[in-house]
């Protein structure tokens, strides 16, 4: 089984500022096939808004951003072994935008960001949607970083297929964690905003038999672009479609989820310490520092009392 790649759908927009509120993000977990197949789905419209929001990604960049993001959660959700586990998606190819990283938690946290967010690209020109493999890049690697049952943080890497996230991130959990799977993700924009995106992971368990992967195989290639189901029907509709035929069973609640930085004012500060002494007085003589967190643009003013009174021993605190 094969994961399935699904291109940013949207087109340029036409029409004014979106006034329609977004759902609050939420993941749903589900079986099918007598439990033989996992299911993963999750609404990410809202969080992917706020980093585009906080970022200031362009169009392009949203799409790529917003895969990665909600590909994180759901990795963390199959490849994390304790209830505040994180997995750190990093995906570097050689196009414009640079590395896109993504950061998800099994609390339903993520964090991400893009080293260019400004880089942009035509529609292409074949289908006129975003060129989400052209700002990302072809040539790569897709690595992907999770705390092991010892506790000990493991990177498996896998090389890029073809930059579109979904097919990537399908063929990393394929070779390097032997997990067959399905991988479904989708950002739509609209009005100059994110208006739906999410994404589905599907996971064989032992015991699926080839009639099971057949038929899933069946169904998600006839999906055609998942934010088609997302704007249809919502991500119940998308995860129906998928498991059409397999007797999906869905868990009872959904698991909230959000874009959540664990940067903080103190860890700010903090991070002056790196910084020699006479650097830290210059920042002083000069009215304060401002620091910017590269994970969700949180924008910190330091002034120069809060630098005089820094510790000068002991180390820094991380975000």
């Amino acid at each position: 089984m094969r994961g399935a790649a699904h291109p940013f759908a949207g087109r340029a927009g036409k029409v004014g500022p979106m006034t329609v509120t977004l759902p609050d993000s939420y993941i749903l977990r589900g079986t099918a096939a007598g439990g033989t197949l996992r299911l993963v789905g999750m609404e990410s419209s809202r969080l992917v808004e706020d980093a585009r929001l906080r970022h200031g990604l362009s169009k392009t960049a949203t799409a790529a951003l917003g895969r990665t993001l909600t590909a994180s959660a759901l990795l963390a959700v199959v490849l994390g072994k304790r209830t505040d586990s994180r997995v750190n998606l990093r995906i570097e190819g050689d196009g414009p935008v640079g590395w896109v990283v993504a950061e998800g938690s099994t609390d339903g946290r993520v964090r991400g960001y893009v080293r260019h967010p400004d880089a942009d690209l035509p529609l292409r020109e074949r289908d006129g949607k975003l060129d989400v493999s052209g700002i990302v890049g072809q040539e790569g690697e897709i690595a992907v970083t999770r705390l092991l049952d010892n506790g000990e943080p493991y990177t498996g890497s896998a090389h890029l297929v073809s930059g579109e996230i979904a097919e990537d991130v399908s063929t990393y959990l394929g070779v390097s964690e032997q997990i067959p799977n399905a991988v479904l993700l989708g950002v739509y924009e609209e009005g100059g905003r994110v208006a739906h995106a999410g994404g589905l992971l599907i996971q064989a368990m032992p015991g699926a038999s080839d009639e099971t992967l057949g038929r899933l195989e069946a169904n998600v290639r006839a999906m055609g672009q998942l934010t088609d189901h997302l704007r249809r029907g919502g991500l119940l509709a998308a995860l129906e479609r998928a498991a059409e035929g397999l007797d999906l069973r869905l868990a009872a609640e959904a698991q909230p989820a959000h874009f959540a930085c664990r940067c903080s004012r103190q860890k700010a500060q903090d991070s002056l310490k790196f910084f020699s002494a006479a650097e830290r007085q210059d920042m002083i003589e000069t009215g304060g520092q401002e620091i910017v967190c590269h994970w969700c643009g949180e924008r910190y003013q330091i002034t120069p009392e809060e630098i005089d009174a820094l510790d000068q021993g002991g180390a820094p605190a991380r975000a």
